[in-house]
């Protein structure tokens, strides 16, 4: 090897252990996790490390409302008018390496929840959670349904041009179609369309019933927690997470959805691999609090009848954005038993401030002596739970881990905020209601109890 060619190899292995050395600087990691997007409630002063040496901060666009003072060791940002304005990260003042869009939206207050709620959901339709093997006269096994195309999360609106009013009327057409001894027409939604599939009944050999081969379900209930009530627009949001099908995993479609109050008989204690789960009364005999309107990633959202109450906070809180919310002690709000919400201490262990799917934006722990003896930590009918920190509601608990029930997922009530329509996700704007103040790794599971469905399969 000549001499030319090994100073060359050494000012190659050089530059490599001088990048990783630099990537491994507390700075360099400052850089390039500084956000893209921020929003800052108005008032609020923020202090953002730029992270490299020499670089300076320049507003770009958007006004005086929003002010900028010292250097990258950290830069004071002051949110003093509301709107949308650009900053531009600059080496040594001159060449651009990063631009960063700042909201600042006006303060949200809203009653923070805790409260034990039960969610039922009803579908236009039925929906396909599974297929059952039918064997006939001849004893052949068939799958009619699943031959014919039909797929699991299809959701069937109509049988012979007559619309299903539910699973037993379902299981209905079908044996009434079937007897006239020709295939039946089923019209299904999938992925939004509307398509037609035709099916051939077969006549089971033990029953002497006509038979589809589908497992149909039309609703889905279960027990979670309301995380937030906005009084200014009656909106609220609870769960964290979706509600999906268990089979499928695909969002639970629903026509009309509501939540009522639910009481909290017995807890079953989770331990490592079993997560625990909140014991309520049935839920059809609770009050009706409100009308569910959207099922998404990060919860469900809809209206109140009326005004609900927070015996711990009487009057209302701030919210806070996800670049209030830090790493250490909070609280979180529940019910173990009846319908009396407590606090319990937790710790947020983790922060992941981009919204991510499912809703997974923290990891927190909990430390209350008392929940951990009562309960062994999260467990299922805790999803929404909400998370405060420094008097402010900054999240909801939404998942447990199975290997670990003191720990869990938590979601950014930011992101709660923009899924319900409060806060605007196009100009980061928050509803103008919303600044009015009115008295009042491990597997996971979700933290709500039966949060895909406890309804009964019909086979058809």
């Amino acid at each position: 090897m000549s001499t030319r060619e090994r100073w060359r190899r050494a000012a190659g292995l050089l530059l490599v252990v001088l990048i990783l050395a630099v990537s491994a600087t507390p700075e360099f990691r400052a850089f390039v996790t500084l956000p893209d997007h921020l929003r800052l409630p108005q008032g609020y002063a923020h202090e953002l490390s730029l992270g490299l040496p020499f670089s300076k901060a320049v507003q770009t666009a958007g006004g005086t409302g929003l002010s900028l003072a010292g250097s990258g060791a950290p830069l004071q940002l002051a949110a003093e008018q509301t709107g949308r304005y650009t900053i531009d990260v600059k080496l040594f003042g001159l060449i651009p390496i990063r631009r960063m869009t700042v909201d600042v939206v006006p303060q949200i207050r809203v009653v923070p929840g805790g409260h034990s709620i039960g969610v039922r959901l009803q579908s236009d339709g039925v929906m396909v959670v599974g297929f059952a093997a039918v064997r006939d006269e001849d004893g052949q096994v068939q799958h009619p349904g699943r031959d014919a195309g039909i797929q699991l999360g299809d959701t069937i609106l109509a049988i012979d041009g007559r619309t299903v009013r539910g699973e037993d009327h379902a299981a209905h057409l079908f044996q009434e179609a079937a007897r006239k001894g020709r295939p039946v027409t089923v019209a299904i939604r999938r992925n939004g369309e509307r398509i037609e599939r035709s099916v051939q009944p077969v006549k089971e050999k033990e029953s002497g019933r006509w038979r589809v081969g589908l497992y149909i379900r039309d609703g889905a209930s279960g027990v979670g927690t309301l995380t937030f009530y906005h009084p200014a627009s009656r909106k609220f949001g609870a769960l964290g997470h979706v509600i999906a099908e268990n089979e499928t995993k695909k969002p639970f479609e629903f026509a009309e959805g509501l939540i009522t109050a639910a009481d909290v008989v017995r807890i079953q204690k989770g331990k490592r691999a079993s997560p625990g789960e909140k014991i309520t009364k049935q839920l059809e005999s609770g009050p009706r609090l409100g009308i569910i309107e959207k099922n998404s990633r990060f919860g469900i959202f809809g209206r109140l009848s009326g005004a609900v109450r927070n015996p711990l906070y009487p009057e209302p809180i701030p919210v806070a954005m996800a670049s209030q919310v830090k790493e250490g002690p909070a609280e979180m709000l529940t019910v173990v038993d009846g319908q009396k919400i407590e606090r319990f201490q937790i710790e947020i262990v983790r922060l992941m401030r981009q919204p991510t799917a499912e809703g997974k934006n923290m990891i927190v722990q909990v430390t209350d002596p008392r929940l951990l003896s009562e309960t062994g930590g999260i467990v299922q009918g805790m999803s929404g739970s909400p998370i405060i920190q420094d008097g402010r509601l900054v999240g909801a608990v939404t998942h447990v881990f199975v290997n670990d029930p003191t720990r869990g997922y938590g979601v950014l009530i930011e992101w709660m905020l923009q899924e319900a329509g409060i806060l605007k996700a196009e100009t980061g704007a928050a509803d103008p209601r919303g600044t009015v103040s009115l008295p009042g790794g491990s597997s996971v599971v979700p933290g709500n109890s039966n949060e895909a469905v406890t309804a009964i399969c019909v086979h058809t």
